[in-house]
């Protein structure tokens, strides 16, 4: 995997950058979190199902895939404007095929995982039953695959290569990053319930462990999208078969 990552000269002062990283949050994941705290207290888990994209007509799924980009947006003009380039988050173009290739080995270890402890929490009452996507429609299997690129791309290009990146100018050790960043991952999807949150978290020290690794953010990328895809089609196909369906 190579070595840990060197740590960069911060491009602007800390406080600059600490604003900076509380609005890029603000405005994407570190909201989701808090409204998922509030998601998981204000209503039961054992038994309770919950949709990961919301039975809306095609236009508004459109439209919210579009519209959630805008963060991805904001950080690559930000890491752009600084003269830091994409590649200060690991986002350079000059390796697909390794990055696919990884990213391919990564989504079969952490699908499998995943779908071991997803099982495991709904069966023993400390998860909620997860739709990913609405099934019956036309659009059904587009608006999976724009959920699974806006998701894979939200959630690893701000809360792996962005804050792992400025945490590190920030001073924080590499450990402390990761940590930092896979905690806000299994927060933001406590709304699943208990199993969501300790299997996220899981797969963002992973994910933060290799990110510090490989300064390469693709393989993370198409991991998520993979895995997002494979929940879905998974969903789609055994929905009648799995714990928690009714």
């Amino acid at each position: 995997m190579g070595t840990e990552e060197p740590v960069t000269k911060p491009p602007l002062p800390k406080r600059t950058l600490a604003e900076e990283v509380l609005v890029v949050l603000s405005l994407s994941l570190l909201a989701s979190a808090v409204y998922a705290i509030i998601n998981l207290t204000s209503a039961p888990v054992k038994g309770f199902t919950v949709y990961v994209v919301a039975p809306v007509p095609f236009a508004t799924q459109f439209a919210n895939f579009v519209f959630g980009l805008a963060p991805v947006w904001l950080v690559v003009y930000l890491v752009r404007r600084n003269r830091e380039g994409l590649a200060s988050i690991g986002l350079s173009w000059d390796r697909p095929a390794e990055d696919l290739g990884r990213g391919v080995a990564l989504f079969v270890v952490v699908g499998t995982a995943g779908i071991l402890v997803y099982l495991g929490a709904v069966a023993i009452g400390v998860n909620r039953f997860v739709v990913p996507i609405p099934p019956g429609h036309w659009w059904t299997v587009p608006v999976l695959l724009m959920s699974a690129t806006g998701a894979a791309l939200v959630e690893e290009v701000i809360v792996v290569g962005y804050l792992i990146t400025r945490l590190r100018q920030f001073g924080a050790m590499a450990v402390a990053a990761i940590v930092a960043s896979a905690l806000l991952r299994g927060t933001y999807h406590l709304y699943q319930g208990w199993g969501g949150f300790a299997g996220n978290l899981a797969m963002g020290v992973l994910f933060g462990f290799i990110f510090t690794r490989t300064r390469r953010t693709w393989p993370l990328v198409v991991a998520h999208f993979l895995l997002d895809v494979g929940a879905g089609a998974g969903y789609l196909l055994f929905r009648e078969h799995l714990p928690g369906f009714h």
